[in-house]
Parts: C-alpha cells; sequence; structure tokens
C-alpha cells in the first residue's frame, strides 16, 4: 500500500464525490487555497518583523554646536551584534542601529553587509563616543557570506552606529563628531515590552 498525501487523499476523495453542481470538495479545495494563499501573505509580512527584538533609544549627534537627534536600536549581545539590520528592506532616515561593545575592539574587527539590503553608512566611536572613522557599505548580493566584503575599521572602538548611506554627509557629522552614549539609558522603548 502506498501513502498518500491529504491533498491527493482529498482529490481522491472528491473523485468519488457523486453531488451534483458544485460540490463539497470543490468548495474544501477553494478554501485550502484561499487559506494557502493568506498563510504566504502572512509570512511575507513576517519577513519585515525583526527576529530579535531591540531596545531603543533617542540619541544626540554633536558636531560643533549642531546637534542632530535619531533613534537608534541598541545592539548589546552577540545575537543583536550578528543580526544587526539583516533583512531589512527599509530604515527610517532618522533611524540607525548602535552597536554597543564592553570591551574595545580591534580596528581589524569589521563590518559586512550580508543579507543587509540597504545601502549604509557606519561610523566607528570610541568609548566616549567620538567617531575616529565613517565607511559607507554597500548590500551584498552573493549567496554565501564568505562571498561579502568586509568593512573594517581605521580605528579601534568601543561602538559603531549604521544609519542609512549618506546620513553623516547630509547632516555635516564627520570623524571628531560625538555621539552622545549616555543616551543610551533614556530608552523609548525596551526589547519585550511593548
Amino acid at each position: 500500500m502506498t501513502s498518500t498525501s491529504g491533498k491527493e487523499a482529498l482529490l481522491e476523495r472528491c473523485e468519488l464525490s457523486t453531488l451534483s453542481g458544485p460540490s463539497w470538495c470543490r468548495v474544501l479545495l477553494l478554501a485550502i487555497m484561499f487559506a494557502a494563499l493568506a498563510c504566504n501573505d502572512a509570512s511575507q509580512d513576517a519577513d519585515e518583523t525583526p527576529v530579535l527584538s531591540f531596545d531603543v533609544a533617542r540619541m544626540r549627534l554633536t558636531a560643533g554646536a549642531d546637534t542632530t537627534h535619531l533613534l537608534a536600536e541598541l545592539a548589546r549581545n552577540s545575537e543583536q551584534h550578528t543580526l544587526g539590520l539583516m533583512e531589512r528592506h527599509h530604515l527610517a532616515d532618522s533611524a540607525g542601529m548602535l552597536f554597543l561593545y564592553s570591551t574595545r575592539q580591534p580596528a581589524s574587527a569589521g563590518f559586512w553587509m550580508f543579507r543587509t539590503r540597504i545601502p549604509l553608512d557606519i561610523a566607528f566611536m570610541d568609548s566616549l563616543g567620538t567617531i575616529g572613522d565613517i565607511q559607507h557599505m554597500v548590500p551584498c548580493t552573493a549567496t554565501l557570506a564568505e562571498g561579502c566584503p568586509s568593512y573594517p575599521s581605521k580605528v579601534p572602538y568601543h561602538a559603531a552606529l549604521e544609519v542609512n548611506a549618506d546620513y553623516f554627509a547630509r547632516n555635516k557629522l564627520a570623524v571628531g563628531s560625538r555621539l552622545m552614549l549616555n543616551d543610551t539609558t533614556q530608552l523609548v522603548s525596551s526589547a519585550g515590552k511593548p
């Protein structure tokens, strides 16, 4: 005896149906097709939802007397560091992700753009939040991580801020500008809490 899938078994039963007009099988098959389409749409919406939760803080960047504000998702642990902005298709103009490290990272510890869909700029900062290097990063279309370039900093760093491409230039932020790292305690929303 060969086993049949649920769909094949349903089709066999439908063929045996002797009801006239639109049979119960046709109605059932239509209902299954609509349910499958609805599940597909829901999974596409789920692709836009981050897999991990991140705390969000209102941050200030200063350049001389000018101050720029942005909302930053805070990547504090290794899982969040690894995921970063992967699979995001959009980042608000005044938003970013701040990667925080408890120890100083060597300049050779770079970032990559594997599965990152939007062009980004990244600023590497010391423990006081002073920007020591800014890099422009482009999305990587390689199917394997090994095919993506790395973007190392020119200086050791304690934090790195990813924002939309050209954000720093548009806001006249450069090497020497400062991110107020103490703003990370001023949470707008906390991971895991509504």
